[in-house]
């Protein structure tokens, strides 16, 4: 699936990682996600995508993010917009997929590989334009969660499917029993 001198970029959709590592039962360790990519090609870039929530005296990511920042990953934060819903529940939302959309365009003339950590649907029609210029496309994700976490579009488009599962001894590790937010995790 890979190929040594080919360069490579990782879109990581954070949200959509983080939910699929919890079905699956495990933490990302991203300090060995980037090292495994790093063996797996040349590394161009790796992206990591989140919104911010504003405002809050402490947000739980903030050490996860400082931490990515500082290790080689390129940061693309947004504010999260909070709000109420119909049934009076908390909402939070911060959409990331314009800014991941952006920024593989942008980049696609300058590598041969994408790497995007997102089951979303709404990237089939990414994957394919960054295909039609010539870029291979895998879409790291997950059928074996119970719901699958990828949409069947976005498999079907992509050039390699990896199951994140069959990365676990590779770039995971155990959940944390406290739900504290700390470097290395979401």
């Amino acid at each position: 699936m890979f190929y040594r001198d080919e360069r490579l970029a990782l879109f990581i959709d954070g949200a959509n990682l983080h939910a699929t590592g919890k079905a699956l039962g495990f933490d990302i360790d991203y300090k060995l996600l980037r090292q495994e990519f790093l063996r797996r090609g040349r590394l161009i870039r790796a992206y990591y995508y989140t919104a911010l929530l504003d405002g809050d005296e402490y947000s739980p990511i903030r050490p996860l993010v400082d931490w990515l920042q500082y290790n080689g990953f390129a940061m693309r934060t947004k504010p999260a917009r909070e709000f109420t819903d119909a049934q009076g529940r908390r909402k939070i939302k911060g959409n990331m997929d314009v800014e991941l959309t952006v920024d593989a365009l942008d980049l696609a003339d300058r590598i041969d590989h994408a790497v995007l950590f997102s089951g979303d649907g709404d990237f089939r029609a990414l994957a394919e334009a960054l295909q039609r210029r010539g870029v291979r496309v895998s879409v790291v994700s997950s059928i074996r969660s119970t719901p699958p976490m990828i949409a069947d579009e976005l498999r079907r488009q992509a050039d390699n499917f990896i199951e994140l599962e069959e990365l676990r001894e590779v770039i995971g590790r155990a959940p944390r029993q406290n739900g504290a937010a700390a470097a290395n995790e979401e």
